[in-house]
């Protein structure tokens, strides 16, 4: 009878184990030979082009082959990549040059470069107010550019070091405040502001769902679900260490987030005030940032091969020179 119960007891297990499994694979790779470091990647889900920051340019790629596409130059520092196709424009955040960059989506050629606040590092294009932001590391504060003028019409100071930005479509940007742990709330139609707490260390990566009202803030081991009406925090998951990046596939109801240590969580959202881990999916090591093209599914992850460390040694180990690449995960039909 033991082993009868045991026999059970394992098959059910195994078969909720199966359930639980998300379906993503590591399906592709894209080899990127040139030197640099690496911040934020960008897809653009109404055509085949993905971009890719990387020390002083941003390589674009065909998002299905990982075919080069260009290079956009004299974006020295760049962390993150802003589309804005209906006006066929793209804007990169220079950290080092303290500036971004505007370029042609067709060409893919340098048409302007605005200044903003010191080392602008997450950027995205807020369509309510139809203006760029740049989250501002060093001078602790929102750079925001009309893109009609491309010109820098507001400053705003956060109180904190920004890491990064999300519109919920109605009128308000939502801030992860990484040293002060907690979220900044923007009514930009008010001019007010909110902050509330995380209760969560160190928030990085930030994502929304714009029909649930849900914010999702990539924390240290932590994914924190809030409330974008009020702030009140409605549950926390664990994830992997390490999590700079979070994405959020709406027709899917999908939450990943990109953890250094070499895993990407994926959480479903069974309901407004539910959700579910789904699996720790093995990744790469430095794989901390993320996007996810809704259009096919896949996600993307920069990374790198690294040095080995020796026994006790502390910070990010070196990358071996030429080892920068792109994983692709995509989920098995």
């Amino acid at each position: 009878m033991k082993r009868v119960m045991m026999y059970i007891f394992v098959l059910f297990f195994l078969a909720q184990n199966a359930i639980a499994q998300s379906g993503y694979k590591l399906t592709k790779t894209f080899h990127i030979a040139s030197t640099g470091g690496w911040d934020y990647i960008t897809v653009d889900p109404t055509s085949n082009k993905l971009y890719v920051s990387h020390g002083t340019q941003v390589n674009v790629l065909d998002k299905t082959t990982g075919d080069s596409l260009g290079v956009i130059s004299n974006t020295t520092g760049v962390h993150g990549i802003a589309l804005v196709n209906n006006i066929n424009k793209g804007y990169t955040s220079n950290g080092r040059l303290n500036n971004v960059s505007v370029f042609d989506l067709k060409t893919n050629a340098v048409l302007k470069q605005i200044p903003t606040g010191e080392n602008p590092d997450a950027i995205f294009y807020e369509p309510v107010s139809k203006k760029i932001i740049t989250c501002n590391g060093r001078s602790k504060d929102l750079t925001i550019i009309d893109v009609a003028s491309e010109q820098v019409v507001a400053t705003i100071a956060v109180g904190g070091k920004p890491e990064t930005a999300v519109s919920d479509e109605a009128g308000k940007v939502f801030v992860n405040i990484e040293d002060k742990n907690e979220i900044l709330a923007i009514d930009i139609k008010k001019n007010e502001t909110s902050h509330w707490a995380l209760n969560a260390e160190s928030p990085t990566g930030l994502a929304i769902d714009v029909a649930s009202k849900r914010l999702f803030a990539g924390c240290e081991k932590t994914l924190v679900v809030m409330d974008a009406t009020n702030g009140k925090v409605v549950t926390t998951i664990p994830i992997g260490e390490g999590c700079d990046g979070v994405a959020f596939d709406s027709k899917s109801k999908l939450i990943f987030t990109s953890n250094g240590s070499g895993t990407m969580s994926v959480i479903k959202e069974v309901s407004k005030n539910k959700f579910e881990l789904v699996e720790n999916v093995v990744s790469k090591k430095g794989a901390r940032t993320i996007c996810e093209d809704e259009s096919t599914g896949a996600v993307y992850m920069p990374t790198a091969e690294f040095e080995p460390q020796a026994p006790g040694e502390k910070g990010r180990p070196k990358m071996i020179p030429g080892s920068f690449q792109i994983i692709v995960f995509q989920k098995s039909k």
